[in-house]
């Protein structure tokens, strides 16, 4: 006799993030306690409940097996997920800060999946606590992403990213222990980045307070800001420049940042998905420099500091801005739009379809050309020195299909709603693909997601998740096999 699926490993570890997540709630409450403003009793409530379901779910699922089958690891991906998400949104709701439990959702989903899209209004008069809660979401979503694309989605073999796969990671069992070891070597780097940021930030003019939270969403490639005018408030190039370098910095596979301080430079310097991730960086910031100078919006290196910002920005999915780019003209709108699909490197905090899928692609593509070419020969997609599997080719096709299914999908679903096409368009791309903000005068650089109907935030909140983990990790549970024992 089969038997059904347990619960109870998943109950455990999403017992455990909740109580974190509460214990972190604490944070915020400090910050508007030393302000002097009432939120902290907010944050304090929702701290207190928050750990209480956490705790009481650990506790119910404590002395469970340690190992966690495939199934269990795909449901305890996307449940964990939205319990962090639903229990983040407490402190937006009761705060008053946004209309209601849509926009707390809303908010906390974006800052969980480092999207950067926002619905609360005049954030320069926003209280403190609730601005750093959104900067500590961010932060804590963009170290979560790093861990799952290292330790569950190889094992899991989503979209290519067994290419990844670790040897640690040979059975299914042994992910959480080693899980547990290899975050602990990436949370040092994360923080180092962090604080290496927020003293650039500070030595730079920004404020204390602003770059503290700027820092966290920095690293992560959130984009959440503490002004309405984003980074583009500070109206400072060393601002500028230190973001770009920081946004770069989370868009490269941290595990490579852990391999080079333990002594192994090699493997960062010969990275091809590095590489091309530079180089795409690179020909896209020329591009937009070419259209912000001849089209005499911002000429000389003012147009190149403004070009690399948002080129960046919109690459590596961070949202920040610092010019309506959208004004630019129709040429400077597509390229924006083209581009917030590409992401960075994968095991990075960055998001979008991601480098490697397109070398695979490049690599599958030049393969079947030599073939049809020489009809004899033997030919071996590489990627990164190594021969790629016919499997890795499949799940990458699989996954670009489904991404572009699902971007139409979403679209369709907000031209139902009743938005115009390029909201529709572009918040349904900045969705899938976490970047923050979309094209037009409603959710452009210069807008604000506030405007929407609540089932637009819906749906676009869904897209967010359904991006942050990689499509298939969600759409498997709709299937009728998985839920078979």
């Amino acid at each position: 006799m089969k038997r059904g699926l347990d619960l109870r490993p998943i109950i455990l570890v999403t017992g455990t993030l909740v109580t974190t997540l509460g214990v972190a709630m604490i944070l915020p409450a400090i910050v508007d306690l030393a302000a002097g403003n009432p939120d902290w009793r907010v944050f304090l409530a929702s701290s207190m409940l928050t750990s209480l379901v956490g705790f009481s779910l650990f506790m119910a699922a404590r002395g469970t097996p340690k190992g966690l089958s495939t199934r269990q690891a795909l449901l305890m991906t996307v449940v964990s997920w939205l319990a962090l998400v639903a229990f983040g949104a407490l402190p937006f709701m009761w705060s008053g800060i946004v209309d209601g439990y849509t926009d707390a959702f809303f908010e906390s989903m974006s800052g969980l999946t480092t999207t950067g899209a926002t619905v609360i209004v005049d954030l320069d008069a926003a209280p403190p606590g609730i601005l750093f809660w959104r900067g500590l979401l961010q932060w804590l979503g963009g170290l979560g992403i790093i861990v799952m694309a290292i330790a569950v989605l190889p094992m899991l073999q989503i979209g290519g990213l067994q290419l990844f796969k670790a040897e640690a990671f040979d059975t299914a069992g042994k992910i959480l222990p080693k899980a547990a070891q290899i975050s602990s070597s990436i949370t040092l780097v994360f923080i180092a980045f962090t604080v290496i940021c927020c003293a650039l930030f500070a030595a730079a003019g920004m404020p204390i307070g602003d770059a503290v939270i700027h820092s966290m969403t920095t690293v992560a490639t959130g984009g959440f800001s503490t002004k309405d005018l984003s980074i583009g408030h500070y109206q400072s190039a060393a601002i500028d420049w230190i973001t770009i370098v920081f946004m770069i910095l989370g868009s490269i596979p941290f595990v490579l940042y852990v391999q080079t301080l333990q002594g192994r430079l090699r493997p960062i310097l010969t990275d091809s998905q590095v590489h091309v991730f530079l180089g795409t960086v690179l020909t896209a910031t020329i591009i937009a420099w070419l259209m912000a100078h001849y089209g005499q919006f911002h000429v000389g290196l003012e147009g190149l500091r403004f070009a690399a910002f948002n080129v960046v920005s919109i690459l590596t999915g961070t949202g920040y801005a610092t010019t309506d780019y959208a004004i630019w003209g129709p040429h400077a709108t597509s390229f924006f739009f083209v581009i917030m699909f590409i992401g960075g490197c994968a095991g990075s905090t960055s998001c979008g379809i991601k480098i490697f899928r397109f070398q695979v692609v490049f690599e599958a593509v030049r393969q079947h050309i030599n073939q049809v070419m020489y009809p004899h020969g033997i030919f071996r997609p590489k990627f990164n020195g190594r021969p790629i599997e016919m499997a890795v080719i499949a799940s990458v096709m699989s996954f670009l299909f489904l991404y572009i299914i699902s971007f139409g999908v979403i679209a369709a679903a907000l031209l139902m709603t009743g938005l115009d096409t390029t909201t529709a368009l572009s918040g349904a791309g900045s969705a899938i693909s976490n970047v923050g903000p979309g094209l037009g005068k409603v959710i452009g650089p210069a807008g604000n997601y506030a405007p929407l109907n609540d089932t637009a935030k819906w749906i676009l909140s869904a897209g967010m998740l359904l991006g942050r983990l990689e499509l298939f990790t969600i759409l498997v549970l709709f299937l009728p096999r998985f839920w078979r024992n």
